[in-house]
């Protein structure tokens, strides 16, 4: 926007300026207006009508390196949406990369009503700036505590323990992990669990590579676990995206899945039953979670607590045992 650039601020404040709207210091305002008056800026009334209006208007943004995670999340927040009669405009960050702050801004600017964000973006500090400068409500799937914001996740942290706990029950006593992101608490969570489990039990040896969700990342963590020493004959993976990687490679290393290694995954999405063989894996309700976040949200919206101990609902979990795991040869 012009006045923006002319008065040195983001196209939000404008908008908050033009608009009326709390949240802009005294000594900003006026060096907007004098933009305005200077550009001889006239703002559409259209564009006005919509911002004001009493029309349920979401954010979703997103920047994901799953697709099969994004696919169960968009459908989720889109089948709640038309349940609520909310509109959805989306914001994609291209190539798993954050997107743009200033089309983050110019999503705020627009008058949306709030704003639901998909791993990692939950934990992205630049991202919930731009949020907390606006004023927006804003809800986070998959993030841990967020200040002032909605959380809706699983327990990450239980359901790693569980899966571990099985493998060393399968009699499995060298284990592989791939950690997903670094940037995201769930990721931290996750090995967290893992090693909990190992340490209840004795005489169990761990190799950790570390990945970062996608599945590139994981075919680099397959070969790097399976290059070493004393190669694991079970493999947790972070994500099912990663597990699907690490099975391409045992493949291409003539390896039998799960004869000669076992490999496990997490969040149940497609990519667990589109390979062979179908993944063990742990089931994150991952259309629920983005339902409820959008739920949660539109309740904040209707009647706001002006506090910043929002709503943090944790969703049940689950172990889906498919055709990938079995005991190690030696059993």
């Amino acid at each position: 926007m012009d006045v923006a650039a002319a008065a040195g601020v983001s196209a939000m404040t404008v908008s908050r300026v033009i608009n009326g709207q709390p949240g802009v210091g005294a000594d900003t305002r006026a060096t907007v207006r004098e933009a305005i008056r200077r550009l001889d800026y006239r703002p559409n009334q259209t564009a006005r009508n919509l911002v004001t209006s009493t029309e349920l208007r979401i954010g979703v943004v997103y920047s994901n390196p799953s697709a099969a995670f994004m696919s169960d999340f968009l459908t989720g927040v889109f089948e709640e949406a038309s349940e609520r009669g909310a509109r959805l405009i989306i914001v994609k960050g291209e190539g798993g990369r954050l997107p743009p702050l200033a089309a983050i801004e110019t999503l705020g600017a627009s008058g949306v009503s709030g704003v639901i964000l998909t791993p990692p973006l939950g934990e992205s500090p630049a991202v919930l700036r731009v949020l907390r400068d606006a004023g927006i409500p804003f809800a986070c799937v998959g993030a841990h505590r967020v200040p002032g914001a909605i959380c809706v996740r699983i327990d990450d942290r239980q359901a790693a323990y569980e899966m571990t706990r099985d493998l060393i029950a399968l009699g499995h006593r060298n284990l592989g992990f791939v950690v997903g992101n670094p940037d995201q608490a769930a990721s931290a969570e996750r090995l967290a669990g893992f090693h909990a489990a190992v340490r209840e039990s004795e005489g169990v040896q761990t190799t950790v590579a570390q990945g970062d969700f996608s599945y590139a990342s994981g075919l680099v963590a397959g070969e790097q676990l399976l290059d070493s020493a004393q190669p694991p004959t079970a493999i947790f993976a972070s994500n099912d995206d990663m597990a699907a990687a690490i099975v391409s490679v045992a493949h291409r290393r003539q390896l039998d899945v799960p004869g000669e290694l076992t490999v496990v995954g997490f969040d149940d999405t497609t990519a667990a039953v589109t390979l062979w063989p179908p993944l063990t894996t742990v089931h994150q309700p991952v259309r629920q979670l983005a339902a409820e976040a959008l739920g949660l949200l539109v309740t904040e919206i209707a009647a706001p607590k002006h506090t910043t101990d929002h709503a943090e609902r944790v969703l049940p979990h689950s172990i889906i045992r498919r055709q990938s795991t079995a005991p190690p040869r030696s059993q």
